[in-house]
């Protein structure tokens, strides 16, 4: 195994440990901060943040146009070619168009937050929220843009401890100060914009003080470089786009042809699934910028076996969860949510299953990002979109929430597969060694014995720690007993050692 593999597998594997521990942190409190809002506040309160919230989360995605994903590529794309002034080029579109954009739509938001609280929300009272909430947007921008420019130079504790860390915990600090001197709601929502915009003012100054590269801010402008970024990020923006409406969709849907019973089960199990994604985002962090480095040095091959080695550690790393929300999605949702949100249960087995499909197809989208094939991704999202909305119809009439997760699960693993196959057309790589097939199969068989043994016990906490016990002692055994794994899965062992 070369050095050059040898090194980035392990800059990957440590930056994914690291943004895992951000992540989960950052998610607990989160948590933490949601329920101390509604419990402070009245549930139409509560739901008028959320509302507002989400539409400012959509605008900041608007706002920043691709660029959090674009800077990646291009950045470590310039750095491959050892291409400074093009680095400094691209920074700086970044930071000024993103930045010029968000300022315009927070402008705008502001002047339209009474008709959009009258008109749209029903809600006269709603518009004082979406004008203070409108605040955040340019400073969310912010720190996106600057994280993924230090993503770019593979510096993982910048988002860490800015995004994960720091901004929850001013938030629950500001939150809790205010609930003891009086339970303001305004100033309950103030407190949560204040955070953004100390997070965002904080790195800045970081940014400013401590650049990870050598930067003189008074030489440094765009040149023709900046179209050619917005080209590829506009792209992307637009799948984004397409990936946050598919997101959607189900509940948009089952909330027409069904009732709002259906929508809060089904929206009970959606959030259990989608963490199944957790490890290849982690992974992903510093996955793209040092592919994208790879390939502009045409190290095809190099890409080709790291990709190939972190798909079937992602996997791997994902089965066992996947295997407690599969096996037992009745006492997960009783557990998270209450016993009325079993019904559920079948759905949430559903969607595991295209969740589950993400981390087994493993980083396509990512290495076609670090390609610059930005277009097809906008026309994979857009076709995944399309069917997604074509099998709701289909589906939903006739199997409620079931079909809703169906037409997800569906879309989720025909696009992987349609991934797969264009990224073999494009490079002529792909993951599915003779290793990793072994380690399918492996997986396959342990889930579906489990799952027919577990028709034998009725559910307990019990019964669940056995199951996951013996699924572990099996698996382990079996993949070492037929030697599944290679040389580079032994440096990721070591690595994933080290850092426990």
């Amino acid at each position: 195994m070369s050095d050059l593999i040898n090194k980035s597998l392990n800059k990957i594997t440590k930056s994914s440990s690291i943004v895992l521990v951000g992540t989960f942190f950052s998610l607990f409190l989160g948590f933490l901060g949601k329920i101390i809002f509604a419990r402070y506040t009245a549930q139409y309160e509560y739901g008028i943040f959320t509302l507002g919230v989400t539409v400012v989360l959509i605008l900041t995605t608007i706002s920043t146009l691709g660029l959090q994903e674009g800077s990646v590529k291009y950045i470590a794309h310039f750095r491959g070619k050892n291409d400074p002034e093009n680095i400094k080029a691209t920074i700086f579109s970044s930071i000024i168009i993103s930045l010029t954009t968000s300022i315009f739509i927070t402008v705008i938001f502001f002047m339209a937050s009474n008709f959009i609280a009258t008109d749209i929300f029903n809600a006269s009272d709603a518009s004082l929220i979406l004008k203070i909430l409108s605040v955040s947007i340019p400073f969310s921008v912010l720190i996106s843009i600057i994280i993924a420019i230090y993503r770019s130079f593979n510096i993982t504790k910048t988002k860490v401890f800015f995004s994960d860390f720091l901004r929850p915990i001013v938030y629950l600090l500001f939150l809790t100060v205010i609930i003891l001197l009086g339970r303001s709601y305004v100033a309950m929502v103030c407190a949560y914009v204040i955070s953004i915009v100390i997070t965002g003012l904080t790195l800045t100054i970081y940014f400013l003080k401590k650049p990870p590269f050598m930067i003189k801010w008074n030489e440094i402008s765009a040149n023709n470089i900046t179209k050619d970024l917005v080209s590829y990020s506009i792209p992307l923006f637009v799948a984004g786009i397409l990936l946050t409406i598919m997101s959607w969709t189900d509940t948009l849907m089952l909330g027409y042809f069904k009732n709002p019973d259906i929508v809060g089960a089904y929206n009970a199990a959606y959030p259990i699934s989608s963490l199944l994604s957790i490890i290849i985002s982690s992974l992903s962090f510093l996955y793209v910028p040092i592919i994208s480095q790879l390939y502009s040095k045409n190290q095809v091959k190099e890409l080709g076996i790291i990709n190939a080695t972190l798909t079937k550690w992602g996997f791997m790393l994902t089965l066992p969860f996947f295997f407690i929300v599969f096996i037992f999605p009745d006492f997960v949702l009783n557990l998270l949510f209450g016993p009325q949100y079993t019904e559920a249960s079948t759905t949430l087995q559903i969607l595991s299953i295209g969740f589950i499909s993400n981390s087994y197809f493993g980083f396509n989208y990512y290495t076609l990002l670090s390609t610059g094939k930005s277009n097809f991704l906008m026309k994979c999202s857009f076709i995944s979109a399309i069917l997604n909305i074509i099998l709701n119809l289909i589906l939903i009439p006739m199997l409620s929430m079931n079909g809703a997760a169906i037409a997800s699960a569906s879309s989720f693993i025909l696009i992987e597969i349609y991934m797969t196959i264009s990224l073999y057309k494009f490079l002529k790589i792909h993951p599915y060694s003779r290793n990793y097939l072994k380690i399918t199969m492996i997986s396959i068989l342990l889930v579906l014995g489990f799952y027919l043994s577990k028709f034998l016990f009725s559910s307990s906490f019990f019964v669940l720690i056995m199951f996951v016990s013996m699924f572990m002692l099996f698996y382990v055994f079996l993949i070492l007993f037929s030697q599944s794994l290679d040389n580079n899965d032994i440096l990721m062992l070591q690595s994933i050692k080290n850092k426990i």
